[in-house]
């Protein structure tokens, strides 16, 4: 039954819609890391990796069942813009996250920024000057 499936079908579709489920399974994985997952910052490296490869299988495949070297170029242009910038954006919000004060997870007991810096994030942690004071600070 599905040899005769693989017959009928050519082997680019095939190739195509097992790209676009994998993608499909990659970002229920991310959907269901960010309901499960404790803290943002747990969170976010959920959405960031998962996400990506999910979207990045996703146009792989779209690119495959496109007919054109134009279609493939876009979708192939959507997988480095995602590759550059959701790693980048996410490293942003976490460090923001963090001076702001995010709660941790009960599960993270390793906290290396307080452990380099000497205090949390707000205690004269990140934007400290070098006397230990608010950045700006008479």
């Amino acid at each position: 039954m599905i040899a005769e499936a693989f017959a009928a079908a050519g082997w680019l579709e095939v190739a195509a819609s097992l790209l676009v489920l994998g993608g499909a399974a990659f970002c229920l994985v991310a959907a269901i890391g960010m309901v499960r997952f404790d803290d943002v910052f747990m969170q976010l490296h959920a959405s960031t990796k998962a996400g990506t490869l999910g979207a990045g299988l996703i146009m792989a495949g779209a690119a495959l069942t496109l007919e054109g070297a134009g279609a493939a170029a876009r979708a192939a242009g959507v997988v480095a813009f995602l590759l550059i910038t959701a790693p980048v954006s996410a490293h942003v919000i976490a460090r923001a996250a963090y001076l702001a004060g995010a709660r941790l997870s009960p599960r993270t007991w390793i906290d290396e920024r307080e452990a380099l810096e000497g205090a949390g994030p707000l205690e004269g942690g990140a934007g400290a000057g070098a006397d230990g004071g608010a950045a700006g600070a008479p």
